[in-house]
């Protein structure tokens, strides 16, 4: 039985066995093609090398599952619940959604879902919305403060649950976006790491799909028909400069495909001697050898 979390107080139940939910509900009504079979199968693997090469699983652990709604949120929580299922994730999984109030949002979509499928689950509801819409101006986008304001409120409903783990749906284009973004406008190299520690160091910061192309996840959703919450809900803020570096990945894949898979690889790949940042490499202990004699 599928408990509803509503306070401080409350405790998520956790799913009574991997065999009768889970994963087989939510995969029950998937098609049954070669095609769907590889998709799922792919997925997996992704997620699993991710889990594996960052060491994101620690056995008896217990993650808070993020969902928006969206089809990457969706997406991730099938895949940790099959893994689950399969007996590979040796964790115990709540799922969260944090209601920020925003007109329209139709708040009975996801518990539904959770009650529907028997899925541990916890709704947040904090009136963001009316902070961000206050003190931001119209002209401007709500994006930076609603996630600052959303990431605080996701680790204090993550430690009040004591959960150790807050596992968030990132896929390889949110990578690569990111990373294009601090590089034109932020003047950095970084993107959105695969782990994190939290500043105060109580909480981890997973993301198992960061190698996870955006497109399988399109995909996997439509395949399994989620019912998909709009990410519109505050408005349309035309002019994001995150929509520009999603055009620009989409250009260069269209004249070369495979260019976002090469970006991703290269971030694993870094040499800090032919980069430009005096703390990573010491050049000024950076001298030739010269022989006794030579000239």
């Amino acid at each position: 039985m599928t408990q509803i979390l509503n306070s401080a107080e409350d405790e998520p139940k956790p799913a009574p066995d991997s065999a009768s939910c889970g994963a087989p509900s939510l995969l029950a009504n998937a098609p049954s093609s070669v095609e769907f079979g590889k998709l799922r199968k792919r997925l997996i693997r992704k997620t699993r090398e991710a889990m594996d090469a960052y060491a994101m699983v620690s056995p008896g652990a217990k993650w808070l599952v993020c969902l928006s709604g969206g089809k990457d949120s969706y997406g991730l929580l099938t895949l940790l619940l099959d893994l689950q299922w399969r007996g590979l994730l040796p964790v115990e999984l709540v799922a969260m959604n944090l209601d920020q109030k925003q007109p329209g949002f139709p708040s009975h979509i996801l518990p539904d879902f959770f009650e529907k499928h028997n899925i541990s689950y916890h709704i947040e509801t904090q009136d963001t919305y009316s902070i961000v819409t206050d003190k931001v101006p119209e002209t401007k986008t709500y994006c930076s403060l609603c996630s600052r304001l959303r990431r605080g409120i996701i680790y204090s409903c993550a430690k009040r649950l004591g959960c150790d783990t807050v596992v968030l749906g990132h896929h390889r284009e949110d990578v690569l976006e990111t990373f294009l973004l601090n590089l034109f406008f932020g003047a950095k190299l970084a993107a959105m790491p695969p782990k994190l520690l939290t500043d105060d160091g109580t909480l981890n910061l997973i993301r198992p799909l960061c190698t996870v192309a955006e497109v399988d996840l399109e995909k996997f959703s439509k395949a399994l028909d989620f019912p998909i919450i709009p990410c519109d809900l505050c408005g349309s803020q035309d002019g994001l400069q995150r929509q520009q570096m999603k055009d620009l990945l989409k250009g260069w894949e269209q004249t070369r495909p495979g260019t976002k898979d090469m970006m991703l690889k290269a971030m694993g790949n870094i040499r800090p001697s032919q980069m430009l940042d005096q703390s990573l490499f010491d050049f000024s202990n950076l001298h030739p050898h010269v022989s006794p004699g030579s000239k």
